[in-house]
Protein backbone atom coordinates (compact mmCIF):
# COMPACT_ATOMS: atom_id res chain seq x y z
CA UNK A 1 0.00 0.00 0.00
CA UNK A 2 1.35 3.20 -0.80
CA UNK A 3 2.62 5.28 2.36
CA UNK A 4 -0.38 8.06 2.29
CA UNK A 5 -2.17 5.28 4.01
CA UNK A 6 -0.12 4.14 6.64
CA UNK A 7 2.61 6.60 8.23
CA UNK A 8 3.03 4.71 11.66
CA UNK A 9 6.27 4.43 11.63
CA UNK A 10 7.48 7.56 9.82
CA UNK A 11 5.13 9.71 12.53
CA UNK A 12 7.62 7.72 15.31
CA UNK A 13 10.23 8.95 13.25
CA UNK A 14 9.27 12.29 13.11
CA UNK A 15 8.41 12.75 16.69
CA UNK A 16 12.05 11.44 17.81
CA UNK A 17 14.24 13.45 15.72
CA UNK A 18 12.35 17.23 15.61
CA UNK A 19 13.06 19.41 18.10
CA UNK A 20 12.42 23.10 18.67
CA UNK A 21 15.78 24.62 18.10
CA UNK A 22 16.42 22.59 15.20
CA UNK A 23 13.22 24.42 13.65
CA UNK A 24 14.34 27.47 14.32
CA UNK A 25 17.54 26.92 12.86
CA UNK A 26 15.65 25.72 9.95
CA UNK A 27 13.40 29.17 10.03
CA UNK A 28 16.74 31.01 9.84
CA UNK A 29 17.15 29.57 5.82
CA UNK A 30 13.52 30.07 5.14
CA UNK A 31 12.55 33.21 3.88
CA UNK A 32 8.43 32.62 3.45
CA UNK A 33 7.05 31.05 7.18
CA UNK A 34 7.72 28.16 9.43
CA UNK A 35 4.85 27.21 10.94
CA UNK A 36 4.28 24.78 14.08
CA UNK A 37 1.22 23.16 15.50
CA UNK A 38 0.56 26.21 17.99
CA UNK A 39 1.46 28.86 15.92
CA UNK A 40 -1.14 31.64 14.19
CA UNK A 41 -2.54 30.22 10.52
CA UNK A 42 -0.87 26.95 11.59
CA UNK A 43 -4.21 24.59 11.33
CA UNK A 44 -5.41 26.91 8.37
CA UNK A 45 -2.40 25.87 6.62
CA UNK A 46 -2.30 22.33 7.04
CA UNK A 47 -6.52 22.29 6.14
CA UNK A 48 -7.07 20.88 2.74
CA UNK A 49 -9.80 20.43 0.29
CA UNK A 50 -11.04 17.02 1.32
CA UNK A 51 -12.72 17.30 4.93
CA UNK A 52 -12.00 13.45 5.74
CA UNK A 53 -8.24 14.04 6.09
CA UNK A 54 -7.52 15.72 8.95
CA UNK A 55 -3.73 15.23 10.07
CA UNK A 56 -1.38 17.36 12.28
CA UNK A 57 2.08 17.45 10.75
CA UNK A 58 5.19 18.79 12.96
CA UNK A 59 6.04 21.96 10.84
CA UNK A 60 5.01 23.19 7.80
CA UNK A 61 7.08 25.34 5.49
CA UNK A 62 5.38 27.82 3.49
CA UNK A 63 8.23 28.63 0.68
CA UNK A 64 8.39 32.09 -0.80
CA UNK A 65 10.62 30.32 -3.55
CA UNK A 66 12.82 27.99 -5.06
CA UNK A 67 15.72 28.55 -2.16
CA UNK A 68 12.92 27.69 0.33
CA UNK A 69 11.81 24.14 -1.23
CA UNK A 70 15.77 23.06 -1.41
CA UNK A 71 15.70 23.93 2.27
CA UNK A 72 12.74 22.35 3.21
CA UNK A 73 13.49 19.10 1.17
CA UNK A 74 17.10 19.05 3.15
CA UNK A 75 15.69 19.49 6.24
CA UNK A 76 13.29 16.70 5.68
CA UNK A 77 15.74 14.51 4.40
CA UNK A 78 18.89 14.86 7.13
CA UNK A 79 16.08 14.69 10.01
CA UNK A 80 14.52 11.77 8.56
CA UNK A 81 11.02 13.41 8.53
CA UNK A 82 8.32 12.04 6.51
CA UNK A 83 7.59 15.12 3.96
CA UNK A 84 4.32 16.02 2.04
CA UNK A 85 3.96 18.28 -0.81
CA UNK A 86 1.62 20.49 -0.95
CA UNK A 87 0.65 22.68 -4.17
CA UNK A 88 -3.05 23.38 -4.26
CA UNK A 89 -4.37 21.03 -1.38
CA UNK A 90 -6.85 19.48 -3.77
CA UNK A 91 -6.09 15.80 -3.90
CA UNK A 92 -8.64 13.43 -2.64
CA UNK A 93 -6.34 11.37 -1.04
CA UNK A 94 -4.84 14.36 1.10
CA UNK A 95 -1.38 13.67 0.17
CA UNK A 96 -0.41 17.55 0.80
CA UNK A 97 -0.23 16.88 4.32
CA UNK A 98 0.98 13.95 6.59
CA UNK A 99 1.06 13.48 10.20
CA UNK A 100 3.87 14.68 12.56
CA UNK A 101 6.11 15.18 9.36
CA UNK A 102 7.17 18.49 7.32
CA UNK A 103 5.01 19.49 4.71
CA UNK A 104 6.52 21.38 1.55
CA UNK A 105 3.76 24.28 1.09
CA UNK A 106 4.26 25.55 -2.27
CA UNK A 107 0.75 27.65 -1.89
CA UNK A 108 2.54 31.41 -2.02
CA UNK A 109 4.30 30.65 -5.04
CA UNK A 110 1.36 31.56 -7.31
CA UNK A 111 3.21 33.46 -10.05
CA UNK A 112 1.58 32.97 -13.58
CA UNK A 113 3.43 34.70 -16.76
CA UNK A 114 1.94 34.73 -19.98
CA UNK A 115 4.29 34.71 -23.45
CA UNK A 116 1.82 35.34 -25.62
CA UNK A 117 3.88 35.93 -28.36
CA UNK A 118 5.51 31.99 -27.96
CA UNK A 119 2.30 31.17 -26.80
CA UNK A 120 4.09 29.98 -23.66
CA UNK A 121 3.01 29.85 -19.74
CA UNK A 122 5.39 29.58 -16.62
CA UNK A 123 3.57 28.30 -13.72
CA UNK A 124 4.60 28.36 -10.04
CA UNK A 125 3.49 25.36 -8.26
CA UNK A 126 1.20 27.11 -5.95
CA UNK A 127 -1.15 28.55 -8.83
CA UNK A 128 -4.73 27.23 -9.02
CA UNK A 129 -6.59 26.74 -12.77
CA UNK A 130 -8.15 30.33 -11.66
CA UNK A 131 -4.97 31.98 -11.56
CA UNK A 132 -4.09 30.35 -14.98
CA UNK A 133 -6.95 30.92 -16.81
CA UNK A 134 -7.04 34.34 -15.65
CA UNK A 135 -3.60 35.00 -17.22
CA UNK A 136 -3.87 33.08 -19.85
CA UNK A 137 -7.56 34.72 -21.14
CA UNK A 138 -6.04 37.96 -21.25
CA UNK A 139 -4.57 36.83 -24.47
CA UNK A 140 -7.19 34.48 -25.38
CA UNK A 141 -4.77 31.39 -24.88
CA UNK A 142 -5.35 27.93 -22.84
CA UNK A 143 -4.00 25.05 -22.05
CA UNK A 144 -6.38 22.03 -21.24
CA UNK A 145 -6.58 21.98 -17.27
CA UNK A 146 -9.19 20.48 -15.16
CA UNK A 147 -13.00 21.38 -14.41
CA UNK A 148 -12.85 23.11 -10.89
CA UNK A 149 -11.38 25.93 -10.55
CA UNK A 150 -9.51 26.12 -7.05
CA UNK A 151 -7.98 23.10 -8.17
CA UNK A 152 -3.71 23.67 -7.97
CA UNK A 153 -1.96 22.92 -10.97
CA UNK A 154 0.45 20.85 -10.24
CA UNK A 155 -0.83 18.18 -8.78
CA UNK A 156 -3.30 18.16 -12.02
CA UNK A 157 -0.47 17.88 -13.96
CA UNK A 158 1.90 15.65 -12.45
CA UNK A 159 -1.02 13.31 -12.52
CA UNK A 160 -1.51 13.62 -16.27
CA UNK A 161 -4.54 16.07 -16.31
CA UNK A 162 -7.46 16.40 -18.43
CA UNK A 163 -10.18 19.05 -19.07
CA UNK A 164 -12.95 20.81 -21.36
CA UNK A 165 -10.39 21.10 -24.16
CA UNK A 166 -8.63 18.09 -24.06
CA UNK A 167 -10.04 15.94 -26.66
CA UNK A 168 -8.84 19.12 -29.15
CA UNK A 169 -5.39 19.55 -27.53
CA UNK A 170 -4.29 16.77 -25.53
CA UNK A 171 -3.68 15.94 -21.49
CA UNK A 172 -2.50 18.82 -19.21
CA UNK A 173 1.26 16.66 -19.75
CA UNK A 174 0.82 17.02 -23.67
CA UNK A 175 1.03 20.32 -23.44
CA UNK A 176 4.04 20.58 -20.71
CA UNK A 177 7.47 21.72 -22.72
CA UNK A 178 9.70 21.69 -19.51
CA UNK A 179 9.63 21.73 -15.58
CA UNK A 180 12.33 22.85 -13.18
CA UNK A 181 12.13 20.54 -10.60
CA UNK A 182 13.96 19.83 -7.13
CA UNK A 183 15.17 16.42 -6.27
CA UNK A 184 15.83 14.07 -3.19
CA UNK A 185 19.50 15.13 -3.03
CA UNK A 186 18.38 18.73 -3.27
CA UNK A 187 19.29 19.43 -7.08
CA UNK A 188 18.02 21.70 -9.00
CA UNK A 189 17.35 20.45 -12.41
CA UNK A 190 15.92 21.73 -15.98
CA UNK A 191 13.79 18.54 -17.23
CA UNK A 192 12.53 18.46 -20.61
CA UNK A 193 11.98 15.73 -23.88
CA UNK A 194 15.34 17.36 -25.55
CA UNK A 195 16.99 18.18 -22.20
CA UNK A 196 19.58 15.93 -20.51
CA UNK A 197 16.84 14.18 -17.90
CA UNK A 198 14.44 13.24 -20.53
CA UNK A 199 13.49 10.24 -18.39
CA UNK A 200 13.16 12.30 -15.42
CA UNK A 201 11.19 14.87 -17.70
CA UNK A 202 9.07 11.64 -19.29
CA UNK A 203 8.21 10.37 -15.23
CA UNK A 204 6.57 13.98 -14.32
CA UNK A 205 4.84 13.87 -16.59
CA UNK A 206 2.12 11.80 -14.95
CA UNK A 207 3.94 10.08 -12.22
CA UNK A 208 2.79 12.50 -9.70
CA UNK A 209 5.17 13.94 -6.88
CA UNK A 210 7.52 10.66 -6.92
CA UNK A 211 10.34 12.51 -8.07
CA UNK A 212 10.72 15.53 -6.64
CA UNK A 213 9.35 18.87 -5.80
CA UNK A 214 8.61 21.44 -9.29
CA UNK A 215 8.40 24.46 -8.53
CA UNK A 216 8.18 25.99 -12.63
CA UNK A 217 5.76 24.62 -15.33
CA UNK A 218 6.08 25.57 -19.10
CA UNK A 219 3.33 25.12 -20.87
CA UNK A 220 2.60 25.12 -24.38
CA UNK A 221 -0.55 27.48 -25.09
CA UNK A 222 -3.23 27.15 -27.98
CA UNK A 223 -6.06 29.93 -28.86
CA UNK A 224 -9.09 29.20 -27.14
CA UNK A 225 -11.77 31.99 -25.98
CA UNK A 226 -12.42 34.40 -24.60
CA UNK A 227 -15.68 32.96 -25.61
CA UNK A 228 -16.65 29.53 -25.44
CA UNK A 229 -20.18 28.19 -26.44
CA UNK A 230 -21.33 25.39 -23.95
CA UNK A 231 -23.62 24.53 -20.91
CA UNK A 232 -26.23 22.44 -19.66
CA UNK A 233 -29.01 20.61 -20.48
CA UNK A 234 -31.01 18.73 -17.48
CA UNK A 235 -32.83 15.14 -17.79
CA UNK A 236 -35.02 13.53 -15.58
CA UNK A 237 -33.40 10.61 -14.43
CA UNK A 238 -36.54 8.50 -15.50
CA UNK A 239 -35.14 9.37 -19.16
CA UNK A 240 -31.13 8.30 -18.18
CA UNK A 241 -31.44 5.18 -20.50
CA UNK A 242 -32.27 6.71 -23.76
CA UNK A 243 -30.10 9.87 -22.51
CA UNK A 244 -27.16 7.46 -21.83
CA UNK A 245 -27.89 5.89 -25.27
CA UNK A 246 -28.37 8.66 -27.78
CA UNK A 247 -24.91 9.95 -25.55
CA UNK A 248 -23.22 7.08 -27.02
CA UNK A 249 -24.44 7.33 -30.57
CA UNK A 250 -23.50 10.92 -30.16
CA UNK A 251 -19.91 10.69 -29.10
CA UNK A 252 -19.64 8.02 -31.25
CA UNK A 253 -18.08 10.65 -34.07
CA UNK A 254 -17.95 13.76 -32.12
CA UNK A 255 -15.76 16.45 -33.54
CA UNK A 256 -12.47 16.99 -31.35
CA UNK A 257 -13.82 20.54 -31.11
CA UNK A 258 -16.83 19.32 -28.60
CA UNK A 259 -16.79 17.34 -25.49
CA UNK A 260 -19.61 16.47 -23.46
CA UNK A 261 -19.42 15.07 -19.98
CA UNK A 262 -22.15 13.09 -18.20
CA UNK A 263 -23.68 14.48 -14.61
CA UNK A 264 -26.10 12.12 -12.56
CA UNK A 265 -27.04 13.71 -9.29
CA UNK A 266 -29.68 15.62 -7.70
CA UNK A 267 -30.69 18.85 -9.34
CA UNK A 268 -29.03 21.99 -8.27
CA UNK A 269 -31.02 24.93 -7.81
CA UNK A 270 -30.12 26.35 -11.46
CA UNK A 271 -31.57 29.48 -12.11
CA UNK A 272 -32.97 28.07 -15.71
CA UNK A 273 -34.70 25.29 -13.86
CA UNK A 274 -38.03 25.38 -12.09
CA UNK A 275 -38.09 25.44 -8.64
CA UNK A 276 -40.07 21.85 -8.15
CA UNK A 277 -37.09 20.31 -9.97
CA UNK A 278 -34.92 21.26 -7.50
CA UNK A 279 -33.31 18.09 -5.32
CA UNK A 280 -35.11 15.67 -7.52
CA UNK A 281 -32.13 13.23 -9.66
CA UNK A 282 -31.82 14.08 -12.87
CA UNK A 283 -28.94 13.16 -15.69
CA UNK A 284 -27.33 16.37 -17.21
CA UNK A 285 -25.16 16.93 -20.87
CA UNK A 286 -22.12 19.56 -19.82
CA UNK A 287 -21.00 20.18 -23.36
CA UNK A 288 -17.66 22.26 -24.40
CA UNK A 289 -17.37 23.66 -27.76
CA UNK A 290 -14.20 25.64 -28.35
CA UNK A 291 -14.53 25.30 -33.18
CA UNK A 292 -15.38 27.55 -35.52
CA UNK A 293 -18.79 29.75 -34.50
CA UNK A 294 -20.44 28.79 -37.73
CA UNK A 295 -20.11 25.13 -36.44
CA UNK A 296 -21.45 25.98 -33.09
CA UNK A 297 -25.10 25.78 -33.06
CA UNK A 298 -24.88 22.13 -35.44
CA UNK A 299 -22.46 20.73 -32.89
CA UNK A 300 -24.59 21.45 -29.77
CA UNK A 301 -28.61 21.42 -31.05
CA UNK A 302 -28.58 17.79 -30.67
CA UNK A 303 -28.19 17.24 -26.69
CA UNK A 304 -31.37 19.15 -27.06
CA UNK A 305 -32.79 16.13 -28.66
CA UNK A 306 -31.96 13.27 -25.75
CA UNK A 307 -35.43 13.09 -24.21
CA UNK A 308 -37.55 15.75 -23.04
CA UNK A 309 -35.52 18.14 -20.74
CA UNK A 310 -36.66 19.71 -17.19
CA UNK A 311 -34.57 22.37 -18.89
CA UNK A 312 -31.28 24.26 -20.61
CA UNK A 313 -28.83 26.84 -20.70
CA UNK A 314 -26.84 26.56 -23.91
CA UNK A 315 -24.88 29.54 -25.61
CA UNK A 316 -21.50 31.44 -25.56
CA UNK A 317 -19.99 32.24 -22.26
CA UNK A 318 -16.68 33.07 -21.37
CA UNK A 319 -14.50 30.19 -21.01
CA UNK A 320 -13.18 31.54 -17.52
CA UNK A 321 -16.77 31.40 -16.66
CA UNK A 322 -17.24 28.10 -17.74
CA UNK A 323 -14.47 27.00 -16.34
CA UNK A 324 -15.71 27.51 -13.29
CA UNK A 325 -19.04 26.40 -13.42
CA UNK A 326 -18.75 23.30 -11.58
CA UNK A 327 -17.56 25.41 -8.57
CA UNK A 328 -20.38 25.60 -6.69
CA UNK A 329 -20.54 21.85 -6.70
CA UNK A 330 -17.07 21.24 -4.86
CA UNK A 331 -16.07 24.13 -2.99
CA UNK A 332 -13.51 22.95 0.01
CA UNK A 333 -14.52 22.03 3.54
CA UNK A 334 -16.54 19.22 2.35
CA UNK A 335 -16.31 15.13 3.19
CA UNK A 336 -15.16 13.34 0.16
CA UNK A 337 -14.92 10.15 -1.34
CA UNK A 338 -14.13 8.72 -4.89
CA UNK A 339 -13.47 5.50 -6.82
CA UNK A 340 -12.61 5.83 -10.33
CA UNK A 341 -12.76 3.40 -13.10
CA UNK A 342 -11.58 3.78 -17.29
CA UNK A 343 -13.86 2.30 -20.32
CA UNK A 344 -13.37 2.39 -23.78
CA UNK A 345 -16.83 2.17 -24.30
CA UNK A 346 -19.94 2.26 -22.27
CA UNK A 347 -22.12 -0.84 -22.23
CA UNK A 348 -25.98 -0.96 -21.94
CA UNK A 349 -25.54 -3.06 -18.80
CA UNK A 350 -23.17 -0.27 -17.29
CA UNK A 351 -26.21 2.11 -18.14
CA UNK A 352 -28.56 -0.21 -15.80
CA UNK A 353 -25.73 0.06 -12.78
CA UNK A 354 -25.48 3.47 -13.31
CA UNK A 355 -29.38 4.32 -13.21
CA UNK A 356 -29.60 2.10 -10.17
CA UNK A 357 -27.20 3.77 -8.22
CA UNK A 358 -28.02 6.99 -8.82
CA UNK A 359 -31.79 6.48 -7.84
CA UNK A 360 -30.34 5.78 -4.64
CA UNK A 361 -27.76 8.58 -4.14
CA UNK A 362 -26.61 8.70 -0.31
CA UNK A 363 -26.77 12.43 0.02
CA UNK A 364 -27.57 15.48 -1.71
CA UNK A 365 -24.14 16.39 -2.93
CA UNK A 366 -23.11 12.74 -4.75
CA UNK A 367 -22.60 12.87 -7.78
CA UNK A 368 -21.65 10.51 -10.74
CA UNK A 369 -19.62 11.99 -13.36
CA UNK A 370 -18.47 10.46 -16.54
CA UNK A 371 -15.99 12.56 -18.73
CA UNK A 372 -15.50 12.55 -22.22
CA UNK A 373 -11.81 11.49 -23.49
CA UNK A 374 -10.59 10.65 -26.83
CA UNK A 375 -9.95 12.93 -29.25
CA UNK A 376 -6.09 14.41 -29.16
CA UNK A 377 -5.72 12.25 -25.70
CA UNK A 378 -5.86 9.20 -27.68
CA UNK A 379 -3.23 9.89 -30.49
CA UNK A 380 -0.47 9.64 -28.08
CA UNK A 381 1.57 6.76 -27.89
CA UNK A 382 0.87 5.02 -24.38
CA UNK A 383 4.68 5.09 -23.65
CA UNK A 384 5.08 8.68 -24.62
CA UNK A 385 4.36 10.01 -21.11
CA UNK A 386 4.00 8.11 -18.00
CA UNK A 387 0.14 9.02 -17.73
CA UNK A 388 0.03 5.86 -20.06
CA UNK A 389 -4.48 5.83 -20.37
CA UNK A 390 -4.27 6.43 -24.45
CA UNK A 391 -7.21 4.10 -24.99
CA UNK A 392 -9.25 5.20 -22.61
CA UNK A 393 -12.22 7.06 -24.49
CA UNK A 394 -14.70 7.85 -20.88
CA UNK A 395 -13.33 8.03 -17.59
CA UNK A 396 -15.92 7.76 -14.49
CA UNK A 397 -15.68 9.26 -10.99
CA UNK A 398 -17.76 8.24 -8.36
CA UNK A 399 -18.07 11.40 -5.73
CA UNK A 400 -19.26 10.38 -2.46
CA UNK A 401 -19.70 14.07 -0.91
CA UNK A 402 -21.37 14.67 2.17
CA UNK A 403 -21.20 16.91 4.94
CA UNK A 404 -21.10 15.32 8.40
CA UNK A 405 -19.11 12.24 9.89
CA UNK A 406 -21.83 10.48 10.95
CA UNK A 407 -22.50 9.78 6.75
CA UNK A 408 -18.84 8.69 6.73
CA UNK A 409 -19.86 4.61 6.21
CA UNK A 410 -22.89 5.05 4.17
CA UNK A 411 -21.65 7.45 1.76
CA UNK A 412 -18.36 5.68 1.00
CA UNK A 413 -20.31 2.13 1.21
CA UNK A 414 -22.14 3.68 -1.98
CA UNK A 415 -19.49 4.47 -3.78
CA UNK A 416 -17.63 0.83 -3.50
CA UNK A 417 -20.95 -0.82 -4.15
CA UNK A 418 -21.12 1.40 -7.55
CA UNK A 419 -17.42 0.82 -8.17
CA UNK A 420 -17.85 -2.84 -7.96
CA UNK A 421 -20.91 -3.01 -9.80
CA UNK A 422 -19.58 -1.05 -12.53
CA UNK A 423 -16.25 -3.34 -12.84
CA UNK A 424 -16.94 -5.67 -15.44
CA UNK A 425 -17.30 -3.46 -18.05
CA UNK A 426 -14.27 -1.24 -17.30
CA UNK A 427 -10.66 -1.46 -18.55
CA UNK A 428 -8.63 -1.96 -14.86
CA UNK A 429 -6.97 0.64 -15.68
CA UNK A 430 -7.31 4.39 -13.74
CA UNK A 431 -6.74 8.03 -13.44
CA UNK A 432 -4.39 8.56 -10.75
CA UNK A 433 -5.41 11.55 -9.59
CA UNK A 434 -8.64 9.86 -8.57
CA UNK A 435 -7.01 7.45 -6.25
CA UNK A 436 -8.31 8.11 -2.60
CA UNK A 437 -5.67 7.05 0.51
CA UNK A 438 -6.82 3.50 0.59
CA UNK A 439 -6.09 2.59 -2.92
CA UNK A 440 -2.67 2.39 -3.21
CA UNK A 441 -2.53 -1.16 -4.77
CA UNK A 442 -4.58 0.52 -7.82
CA UNK A 443 -0.79 2.44 -8.08
CA UNK A 444 0.58 -0.22 -10.74
CA UNK A 445 -3.43 -0.08 -12.65
CA UNK A 446 -2.58 3.51 -12.97
CA UNK A 447 0.55 3.17 -14.87
CA UNK A 448 0.23 -0.24 -16.59
CA UNK A 449 2.78 -1.01 -19.10
CA UNK A 450 4.69 2.36 -17.70
CA UNK A 451 5.18 1.22 -14.29
CA UNK A 452 8.46 -0.74 -14.05
CA UNK A 453 10.02 2.21 -16.10
CA UNK A 454 8.80 4.75 -13.47
CA UNK A 455 10.34 2.74 -10.87
CA UNK A 456 13.75 2.19 -12.43
CA UNK A 457 13.50 6.36 -13.03
CA UNK A 458 12.61 6.17 -9.16
CA UNK A 459 15.54 4.38 -8.05
CA UNK A 460 17.66 6.81 -10.34
CA UNK A 461 16.22 10.23 -8.80
CA UNK A 462 14.93 8.74 -4.90
CA UNK A 463 16.54 5.64 -4.03
CA UNK A 464 15.56 6.27 -0.73
CA UNK A 465 11.92 7.06 -1.62
CA UNK A 466 11.67 10.66 0.58
CA UNK A 467 8.93 11.52 -2.11
CA UNK A 468 6.61 8.85 -0.56
CA UNK A 469 3.65 10.31 0.85
CA UNK A 470 1.38 9.74 -2.21
CA UNK A 471 0.39 7.19 -5.03
CA UNK A 472 3.72 5.91 -4.38
CA UNK A 473 6.25 4.32 -7.46
CA UNK A 474 8.88 2.29 -5.27
CA UNK A 475 12.67 2.72 -6.15
CA UNK A 476 13.25 -0.73 -7.91
CA UNK A 477 16.33 -1.39 -5.53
Amino acid sequence: MGSVTNEATDALKAKASVTNEAIDALKAKIRGAVLKPKDPGFDEARRVWNATIDRRPAVIVRCAGTADVIAAVAFARDNGLLLAVRGGGHNIAGSGVCNDGLVVDLSQMKSVRINPATKRAFVEPGATLADFDHEAQAFGLATPLGINSTTGVAGLTLGGGFGWISRKFGTTVDNLVSAEIITADGNWLRVSAAGEHADLFWAIRGGGGNFGVVTLFEFQLHSVGPEIVGGLVVYPLEQAKDVLGKYRELTANMSDDMTVWVVMRPAPPLPFLPAEVHGKPVIVLAACYVGPAEGATRAIEPLRHCGTPYGEHLGPMPFVAWQKAFDPLLTPGQRNYWKSHNFIDLKDGLFDVLIRFAGMLPSPQTEIFIGQMGGQTNRVAADATAYSNRDSNFIMNLHGRWTDASDDDKCTAWARQLFDAATPFAQGSVYVNFLTQDEGDRVKAAYGPNYERLARVKTQYDPQNLFRHNQNIRPSA
